[in-house]
């Protein structure tokens, strides 16, 4: 399947593998990458621009396909050293980075001249149109549906991606609740050139998880995600757990007054407990609805090729079937 967004990053199928915080590691990305993929390294998953270089020369090891590393520009106090953290993607010959969090704006021209095909993620049309202001060659547009923060707009996919196909000129990928061949075609439907899958891939025989965590999101519903951080409008969709339960309810009695030290001990720190360790109720990570439509472990050729093979059913097929009638 030839789209906008497998000639721009030279893919076979149109789905990347969005950055997730101590799962975006050389054996996820290479997986997704050798299936026909986008895979993504999570850059800040790495403590210090030395690591991120070793896990993009991992990577390259384990691929000869293209594979991109994200990069989330954080709000707050925390200022890691993103000048060198894009050398080392840049010195490890990656072409492709998926930005997030604030605008990459003031890092574009390190970026450009490094020769780096940007997709930013945004939850807006606002946004997403400012990025390609900006630059940027491609958005993730990320609906309400998503695992991590949806803004704070509460648009989901079935409004906002037929808006952002209004107005943009560049290429769009649908995020947010994508994991099945029909949200594939329904995307492509809508105006996207493409999905970005988080959660979805999270379940598959490589991502670097513990398995209790692929059990979790094997026995969760689409009814199983919470809503936290929204009186900080930080708002993050994770699964439910004891510590989320603990969240809400402070956040229910603070209400407005609620601040990140109230819960900054569920919130902060708690991915190694929960990926790598597998202790679930840890903390909050993020998940998203898409929870409720996983059903299965397998490897992301398996889902992958499975998806596109299904997809293209669904376009022959049943559409087709509809058209002729």
């Amino acid at each position: 399947m030839k789209t906008r967004i497998t000639e721009l990053f030279g893919i076979q199928h149109p789905i990347v593998q969005g950055g997730m915080h101590f799962v975006g590691l050389a054996e996820m990305a290479a997986a997704v990458s050798n299936a026909g993929g986008l895979g993504i390294i999570t850059g800040l998953t790495q403590p210090t621009p030395e690591d991120l270089a070793k896990e993009i020369a991992k990577c390259n090891e384990m691929t000869d396909k293209p594979f991109g590393v994200n990069l989330t520009f954080l709000p707050g106090f925390t200022n890691p050293p993103y000048p060198e953290y894009i050398d080392a993607i840049i010195q490890g010959g990656v072409k492709v980075v998926e930005t997030a969090g604030r605008s990459p704006e003031q890092y574009m021209p390190a970026l450009k001249e490094g020769g780096i095909k940007v997709i930013h993620k945004c939850t807006s049309v606002r946004h997403s149109l400012k990025a390609e202001k900006i630059g940027c060659d491609a958005v993730s547009v990320d609906g309400f549906e998503c695992g991590g923060h949806p803004g704070e707009d509460d648009i989901p996919n079935m409004i906002l991606l037929p808006r952002a196909a209004e107005e943009l000129k560049i290429p769009f990928v649908a995020s947010g609740g994508m994991g099945t061949a029909s949200q594939l075609v329904a995307a492509l439907a809508l105006g996207a050139d493409g999905i970005n899958m988080g959660t979805r891939f999270i379940a598959t025989k490589e991502a670097p998880v513990h398995e209790n965590v692929k059990q979790a999101l094997i026995a969760a519903s689409e009814l199983d995600t919470r809503l936290i951080m929204r009186p900080l409008r930080n708002t993050e969709r994770v699964l439910a757990n004891e510590a989320v339960e603990k969240i809400v309810e402070i956040e229910r009695e603070k209400g407005a007054a609620t601040t990140i030290d109230d819960i900054k001990d569920l919130v902060g720190g708690v991915y190694p407990r929960v990926m790598q360790k597998g202790e679930m109720d840890a903390g909050a990570w993020s998940c998203g609805m898409v929870a409720g439509l996983i059903h299965d472990i397998p490897t992301c050729k398996d889902l992958i090729e499975g998806m596109m093979s299904e997809a293209n059913d669904i376009i022959r097929k049943r559409l087709d079937a509809f058209a002729a009638a």
